[in-house]
């Protein structure tokens, strides 16, 4: 690729991120109805300069000490601007506010520690900061919450611009919906032929349903799910699993010569508590213009305050073999293979500005991959094909909630009747649906995306996996419609 050429690409992605940030300004206002934005600013300020050696201690914390102190404007911003949130996003900003003010009195001072000669400067920083964040906690319960009644749904005219904005697509949602459903129905006949293979090891005893019936190969699924929703982690064995599995999947996709696996280190850490509350996992690289590369695989046990029914309905879902695909797609051959890959490519519009969508993509696209190989083995498979019906599901959540009137019973039907998910995890969706909007639609479009790229380089001459996937997370991570250009030539939009 040209100096030239990657220019004029990098110079569209500007343009369009220009456009995508007036659209948020102007139409979605995010710092008057969203308390989580204040929340976010702040744990995403304070997090990287602990958990994160881009820079000697020293630097660090005088950097950390700057922010602590910048905390009460933060929090007075909050308190003159917010207006009306939905309800939802203001009990979630609380939660997470509690996570700060632990973070800052109890986590800190163990880090200040390392720097005797600044210590005094950084407790009272960091005592200022505890003040300002409990006048955050008073002003949330106190005033925010009992004027919480927004929508928390976007609407069909600004959840479509919203989607053409995220997606970097024209793609209409009415399609991306169809194709869903399409993927739905397709996943569950799969899913109906991995159960019967499994079967015989499960139920040596037992008579297979009748896969003729729909309710015949709906009991065949669930019971197979049901069985291996036995073999589950606990709190106290959850993130020392992830870690083995992390290490199980590096070494299988080297064995299998999948795509070059970058030698940065993957760290699998416990979710902070302020961060706890939309998502089960996350995979935090280093930021775009950090020099020592360093990737977090964060998985969050259940809250404390949760019951034991509910914490056995966690890890029904988030059984082994469900643990060893949310390990894929997060961290390998996933989300971190794939940021790490795109940091070799030098672009600061690139590094800065990247497309979700093709990130996310690639993540579900990597779950495939594995299971194509045999990864895991049937059980894991079967795994695979139920987030596969996830994926199917979050598209169509997301544009029935924001773009439609679905409410939480047809979704918890959706989730739970259609994906087989476990009443828990439906339950922690319909809340993400409601503290997010389009983002859960970037899995499937992004995984579509990338399995036309797919289909178009096969029917190339000389077609090699392993150099497909080099080449295709050569470029950075943009959206799908630029590595159309950048792959083969197609004109700029």
């Amino acid at each position: 690729m040209c100096i030239r050429d990657r220019h004029r690409v990098d110079r569209a992605i500007l343009s369009d991120r220009l456009d995508r940030w007036v659209f948020q300004l102007d139409e979605l206002r995010p710092w008057h109805t969203d308390p989580l934005q204040y929340t976010n600013l702040i744990g995403d300020g304070l997090d990287p300069l602990v958990n994160r050696q881009f820079a000697p201690v020293a630097e660090r914390m005088e950097s950390l000490r700057q922010r602590l102190e910048s905390v009460s404007s933060v929090v007075d911003a909050a308190k003159r601007t917010l207006e009306r949130p939905p309800r939802v996003h203001t009990e979630t900003a609380i939660q997470q506010n509690v996570g700060l003010m632990s973070f800052v009195e109890k986590h800190l001072p163990t880090v200040f520690a390392q720097v005797p000669e600044q210590r005094a400067a950084l407790e009272k920083a960091s005592a200022a900061a505890l003040a300002a964040l409990g006048e955050l906690d008073t002003f949330f319960n106190e005033e925010l919450l009992p004027r919480s009644d927004g929508p928390f749904r976007l609407g069909t005219e600004r959840f479509d611009k919203k989607l053409r904005f995220v997606l970097d697509s024209d793609t209409p949602a009415s399609g991306l919906v169809a194709g869903a459903r399409a993927m739905l129905a397709q996943t569950r006949a799969e899913m109906v032929d991995t159960s019967e293979e499994l079967w015989p090891e499960l139920f040596p005893r037992r008579k297979l349903p009748n896969r003729k019936t729909a309710s015949g190969r709906a009991t065949l699924v669930r019971s197979v799910l049901a069985r291996l929703a036995e073999d589950r982690p606990t709190d106290e064995t959850i993130v020392d699993e992830a870690r083995k599995l992390t290490r199980e999947a590096t070494e299988f996709v080297r064995s299998k010569n999948l795509v070059e696996v970058p030698d940065e280190p993957i760290s699998v850490i416990e979710m902070p508590e302020y961060r706890r509350g939309v998502a089960v996992a996350y995979c935090d690289s280093a930021g775009p213009l950090e020099k020592t590369r360093q990737t977090f695989y964060a998985i969050s046990p259940t809250p404390a305050d949760w019951s034991p029914a509910r914490v056995t309905s966690f890890y029904r879902e988030y059984n082994r073999g469900m643990l060893a695909e949310l390990t894929i797609h997060e961290a390998m051959p996933g989300l971190a293979l794939q940021l790490a890959h795109a940091s070799r490519f030098v672009s600061p519009i690139r590094a800065v500005f990247e497309s979700g969508p093709f990130i996310e993509g690639w993540a579900v696209y990597s779950e495939a991959l594995m299971a194509k190989h045999g990864f895991g083995g049937p059980r894991v498979r079967i795994q695979r094909q139920k987030m596969a019906l996830r994926v199917a599901a979050n598209a169509i959540l997301d544009h029935e909630v924001h773009a439609g009137a679905m409410d939480e019973a047809a979704a918890m039907k959706l989730l739970t009747e259609e994906t087989f998910q476990e009443e828990g995890e439906a339950a922690g969706k319909w809340k993400r649906v409601q503290l997010t909007s389009v983002q859960l639609s970037t899995y499937y479009f992004g995984f579509s995306e990338v399995n036309k790229l797919r289909k178009r380089a096969e029917q190339q001459p000389g077609f090699a996996e392993r150099a497909f996937h080099d080449r295709l997370l050569a470029y950075g991570s943009p959206a799908p419609k630029y590595l159309r250009h950048i792959l083969f030539g197609d004109p700029l939009d």
